[in-house]
């Protein structure tokens, strides 16, 4: 059994995480409630485990980190669910689809730092396309995407749970977003996306969509070009999935309580004009899901 440690567990990732660890050869390390901002209860917690995940403010995981360095060569494997390393040096981007070699890197990595769930979705579709040569770095890039209320801490869950809450609402309008650099660095881009995200009145579940103009990149392929390339890097993924459906709507909640993630080309040829969508759980592989996936990783459980 491994010692595993949440270091965050009351949250909603860290309570998503831990329902999913039911079954798994790990042994849970916990903390009485009034122990969970003790510095010194948990680095003693930290100095048990074979692997810490932080489920934490990105100000609060800077500290937790600190506290795991100060144990030295013995202490544990850091998993960082915040956004406050997804770009940082040291540590090894938790997407096990990035790249062929994307989940051997998670496997031998000291420091994993798990995705955002919007960047997820944006990676997963561009990534792929531009290794292939499709897209250029240099595209302009337009993201837009809706997720369901439950990843925007409690408040937002409050406003929309309560009697009236909003139908909607953009955020973001400063263009300044967090997950802007994680989807460029990632996906390698080498011009900033512009990023539009948005809230429904709904709990769970997210579309990200990007339209693109096939007659401004490279080659001019056509919208089956791009899903080939799509085909092609998922082709062994259990999680991730290329859909050929022709529909012509998608709700953002179809795989809500899922860990699993639909990727989508729509295109018309005669206008040269496409949007590729993802459709995920912001809380399954956008978050918690997504997380104990490269924990099986790191612990050799996979």
């Amino acid at each position: 059994m491994k010692p595993v440690f949440i270091d965050g567990e009351a949250g909603t990732t860290g309570l998503g995480i831990r329902g999913r660890l039911a079954g798994l050869p790990v042994t849970l390390l916990g903390l009485d409630d009034a122990d969970r901002k003790d510095p010194e209860a948990r680095r003693a917690r930290m100095a048990e485990a074979d692997l810490v995940v932080l489920c934490l403010p990105d100000a609060a995981a800077r500290e937790a980190v600190a506290l795991a360095d100060s144990l030295g060569e013995g202490g544990p494997r850091l998993l960082d669910a915040s956004s406050a390393h997804r770009t940082a040096p040291g540590w090894i981007y938790g997407f096990p689809e990035l790249g062929p070699a994307q989940q051997a890197r998670i496997a031998a990595a000291r420091r994993v730092s798990n995705p955002g769930c919007y960047a997820t979705g944006a990676i997963a579709l561009l990534r792929p396309l531009l290794d292939a040569g499709l897209v250029p770095p240099d595209t302009p890039i337009s993201i837009s995407a809706v997720s369901g209320y439950s990843g925007g801490g409690r408040l937002m869950i409050e406003a929309h749970e309560a009697e009236g809450g909003p139908a909607y609402e953009a955020y973001g309008l400063g263009l300044d977003h967090k997950h802007v650099p994680e989807v460029a660095s990632h996906a390698g881009l080498t011009r900033r996306p512009i990023f539009l995200p948005s809230v429904g009145h709904f709990r769970q579940g997210m579309l990200v969509s990007i339209p693109l103009h096939l007659d401004t990149l490279d080659g001019r392929p056509a919208g089956a070009d791009l899903r080939a390339a799509l085909a092609a890097r998922y082709e062994a993924s259990t999680v991730v999935r290329v859909v050929s459906s022709g529909a012509t709507r998608l709700w953002p909640d179809d795989l809500a309580g899922t860990d699993r993630m639909e990727l989508h080309v729509f295109a018309d040829e005669a206008a040269r004009q496409a949007v590729l969508v993802a459709r995920l759980d912001n809380l399954g592989k956008g978050a918690s899901g997504a997380a104990v996936q490269n924990l099986r990783l790191m612990l050799g459980l996979d």
